[in-house]
């Protein structure tokens, strides 16, 4: 079973909860890194301390989720050895994982639908990095 960790803020707490549902009928060990309501919550406390675990080795990758990704990834990718992508699309998804090698993927729940946050959580999960030309240009990034 695959370790997983998720988070989000108050804007993304409805979505990260259909989503742990959906991660565990594929048969992700999902860990839930709050927050736990509807409560307002300050996004960077969550994504750093997500993206602590993610670089630390204890989770491979991590999904976080906030009205629009975009606050989530600002402060996920603070914490060296992250790299955070913010996707509405599966094209973007797919690419962000074959060239960038991103290890945690943030998600809007204004902007996304759940079925399409679905969609996207399986490509990004399940597309492998090409590291050939692309690991130069990660390790740069590092």
């Amino acid at each position: 079973m695959k370790k997983l960790i998720i988070g989000c803020d108050h804007a993304g707490f409805e979505l990260k909860n259909k989503l742990i549902n959906f991660l565990k009928l594929k048969e992700y060990d999902v860990t839930d890194n709050g927050c736990f309501s509807t409560t307002p919550a300050d996004y960077p406390v969550i994504a750093q301390d997500t993206a602590r675990k993610v670089a630390s080795g204890e989770f491979e990758k991590g999904i976080l989720i906030c009205g629009s990704g975009v606050g989530m990834s600002i402060a996920a990718n603070k914490v060296k050895g992250i790299r955070a992508v913010v996707c509405s699309d599966t094209t973007s998804a797919k690419f962000s994982r074959l060239h960038n090698n991103t290890n945690i993927l943030c998600l809007g729940q204004r902007i996304v639908g759940e079925y399409l946050a679905e969609d996207i959580c399986d490509i990004w999960l399940n597309t492998e990095f090409e590291a050939q030309r692309h690991l130069t240009r990660v390790n740069l990034i590092e």
